[in-house]
């Protein structure tokens, strides 16, 4: 990237927003100006506040992490919520970026929106080869949509807009929520809650056996900061882990375990479904783009973020 650039990231107050404000704080690149936005700074369903913000901000680049997200039962029961107010985010973004002259946009998408009877592992030639899972196909098919809209902005006015697509995320600045909040932040909720109670069992629903990807928040940023000064094809890329980095759901348990110092017993209650065994994303097209990029260990990753949520446990998203 040349100098001069002024880089707004929508959902800029989120898990991997917050990443990559840690990541270029750390860089202080000069020639780049970040902006990171959060609700607070106008409604993204709506085209007259979003182009407000493009107008106050003049961006040359554009990070799109913003969207409607929740959990499992939510979805379930909103999925036309979720499907018109992402349409509605993603047009507004994705628009307004063109009629301003944004040079670059990335969009973050989800292995999640993958079709639901999809083979593993998952590549990214897969992403709308059928139907996503039910409980989701409203979240599901707007977010497929970025890659459609990006296609075809790029097709009728050449724009340089493309999307990535993460594994499962975790770090600093997640969702602790119980209700809403993904595994390995659930889980880490959970047994800080067990451990605060003084109690001696931690117990996970299901087997343990799953086999899962995820990646460290702050290694994804640095990938997507790589996608946007770097990456300069249309199609979207996986950014997840190597193969060999994928764990067991019983080995999460066991590293949140080992970061909390806890000393009672490990339990699982089968009665709990496991969902699908393992959900397997192929890296091998970012591999070959970046074949010497190190993740950062799973123990370490795991560890950083026990220390973060222990340390800002008040102000964290509970």
């Amino acid at each position: 990237m040349s100098q001069g650039k002024v880089i707004i990231v929508t959902g800029g107050t989120g898990l991997v927003g917050k990443a990559i404000e840690t990541i270029v704080t750390e860089e202080n690149r000069k020639g780049e100006t970040w902006i990171f936005l959060s609700s607070k700074d106008g409604d993204l369903c709506d085209y007259k506040a979003t182009e407000n913000i493009f107008k106050k901000y003049k961006p040359t680049h554009v990070i799109h992490l913003a969207a409607m997200v929740g959990g499992l039962f939510h979805n379930l029961s909103h999925n036309l919520d979720f499907l018109r107010n992402n349409l509605r985010i993603n047009n507004n973004v994705l628009q307004i970026s063109f009629e301003t002259g944004v040079k670059k946009v990335v969009s973050c998408l989800s292995t999640c929106i993958f079709p639901g009877k999809a083979s593993y592992p998952l590549d990214e030639t897969m992403l709308h080869n059928g139907s996503p899972h039910p409980s989701n196909f409203g979240y599901s098919y707007a977010k497929r949509l970025i890659d459609v809209a990006n296609h075809a902005y790029n097709e009728q006015h050449g724009c340089m807009f493309t999307s990535v697509i993460p594994c499962n995320t975790f770090g600093p600045h997640d969702n602790f929520n119980l209700e809403s909040s993904h595994v390995i932040p659930g889980l880490m909720r959970k047994l800080h809650d067990i451990i605060e109670k003084g109690d001696d069992k931690f117990c996970v629903w299901g087997s343990g056996t799953p086999i899962r990807q995820f990646i460290y928040s702050l290694d994804l940023a640095k990938l997507i900061l790589w996608v946007l000064r770097n990456y300069e094809e249309i199609e979207p890329i996986l950014l997840c882990v190597d193969d060999e980095a994928q764990v067991t759901i019983k080995q999460v348990a066991e590293a949140l375990a080992k970061s909390f110092n806890f000393k009672g017993d490990i339990v699982f209650d089968t009665s709990k479904t496991d969902g699908q065994h393992k959900m397997t994303s192929n890296n091998a097209k970012l591999r070959s783009y970046l074949p010497d990029f190190q993740f950062t260990p799973f123990d370490v990753a795991i560890k950083e973020t026990v220390e973060w949520f222990k340390a800002n446990y008040k102000t964290a998203r509970l």
